[in-house]
């Protein structure tokens, strides 16, 4: 456990009052109309009414990431639809460049490791868990493998072409030591290359995290870093941005590489319905979000309407 942080709360009416919350917000913007914001407030009320059936909610304690991910090394793999977003946004990147050393900071179990390897490029990943490493050696021969924390990489100064760090800073607090070491390990004229969520009151079954057959449960924090942020922590290290883009979590293709949700008009449909069962797989765990989700249907497509839910970012070390 870390007892550096505290427990939070989380109560399915809370999570469902919330969505339901913040499509009326975009409706108070202008955009929806009025029988979408009537229909939000009947599901409101009818959501209070069934408040004793959605149970008390619970506490849940943080755990670090070495003991979270221990826990969902075995089911890391998938499946996982964010990564086939997330990789043919990544990956074209680094196409560009010729084979050289690569760095795979904070790797997981080798997703992207064995298709640099593929690409001809001499590997060395890292990451603080155990567990994903040994996923990741099994899985990609071709490449080297030691536990590190992205604060810390034992390799020399200006000893790698590109670095690659690929959904992990949201697990970082703060952003500038981290930068500085990535930028010491990248030759000048390097890359690095990250790809970051950006934690829009986002969920998963998986956060929390069950620990083990006991049935305890964690949450691994997570930090919502601005955009300047970013660009706070890269300058400074000698990083210029060469290519920057957020991207929405899902819906149409906006005919340039990035997808972009588009509301649906209200239609009389996707609300709540009070004789709903609203009964959890697991009720002594904490509520499973994609569970909830489908019961307020209207309110979660315009609460995550356009959202960004990925960032992709290209640095040069100059």
């Amino acid at each position: 456990m870390n007892p550096d942080l505290p427990a939070i709360h989380q109560h399915p009416l809370a999570f469902l009052v919330g969505l339901e919350g913040v499509a009326l917000m975009r409706a108070f913007a202008g955009e929806h109309d009025r029988a979408f914001v009537e229909a939000r407030l009947d599901d409101v009320r009818a959501l209070l009414d069934a408040a004793d059936r959605l149970g008390p909610g619970c506490d849940v304690p943080p755990i670090d990431t070495r003991e979270g991910y221990r826990h969902w090394a075995p089911r890391y793999d998938g499946p996982n639809g964010f990564w086939g977003m997330e990789e043919p946004l990544v990956r074209p990147l680094m196409e560009r460049l010729e084979p050289g050393v690569v760095i795979d900071a904070a790797c997981g179990t080798g997703r992207h490791t064995a298709w640099l390897v593929e690409q001809g490029h001499d590997v060395l990943a890292f990451d603080t868990s155990r567990d994903m490493l040994e996923i990741a050696r099994a899985k990609v021969p071709g490449a080297r493998f030691a536990e590190a924390d992205l604060h810390a990489l034992p390799v020399p100064d200006a000893s790698a072409d590109l670095v690659l760090v690929t959904l992990a800073l949201c697990h970082v607090q703060r952003l500038g030591p981290v930068f500085a070491e990535l930028a010491r390990v990248l030759r000048p004229g390097g890359h690095l290359v990250v790809s970051d969520t950006r934690g829009y009151f986002v969920g998963s079954p998986l956060y929390p995290l069950v620990e083990g057959g006991d049935g305890e449960f964690g949450y691994i924090p997570n930090w919502r870093h601005a955009t300047s942020e970013y660009l706070q922590a890269a300058l400074p290290a000698g990083l210029a941005p060469r290519f920057c883009r957020e991207y929405a979590g899902g819906g149409a293709d906006d005919g340039d590489g990035g997808r972009e949700y588009t509301a649906a008009a209200h239609d009389g449909t996707g609300g709540f319905d009070p004789a709903a069962d609203l009964t959890f797989e697991d009720p002594d765990r904490p509520p499973n979000i994609w569970e909830m989700m489908p019961w307020v249907e209207a309110a979660t497509r315009a609460a995550y309407a356009g959202a960004p839910a990925l960032i992709v970012w290209d640095f040069e070390k100059e």
